[in-house]
């Protein structure tokens, strides 16, 4: 099985209710940077836990950023790139808190 699988899919987020135009490679909401637990590996929307993925810090390593989320049901963490448009004020917000 492939470890990513494209998804072009349009969704509201469950956390801020923004509405959120995917490319294909979209895993979060780029307002609140929260996401859901539905991939084992990305794209391919096999999880069956379902849970909301909080942001809870954010890390670098070179000139690249990500978010981790860890979820709130099952307690997973995962680590998704910061992308353009997602929102400065929010990754700063995070950033802040650790």
């Amino acid at each position: 099985m492939k470890k990513f699988q494209r998804k072009k899919e349009n969704f509201i987020c469950m956390n801020c209710k923004t509405f959120v135009e995917g490319d294909g490679y979209t895993n979060h909401c780029p307002e609140c940077l929260w996401s859901k637990h539905v991939d084992i590996n990305p794209g391919d929307r096999l999880s069956d836990c379902c849970g909301m993925m909080k942001p809870i810090k954010i890390v670098n390593k070179g000139d690249v950023f990500s978010v981790i989320q860890k979820c709130e049901k099952c307690g997973h963490e995962r680590k998704n790139k910061l992308v353009k448009g997602d929102s400065f004020k929010t990754v700063c917000e995070i950033f802040s808190k650790i």
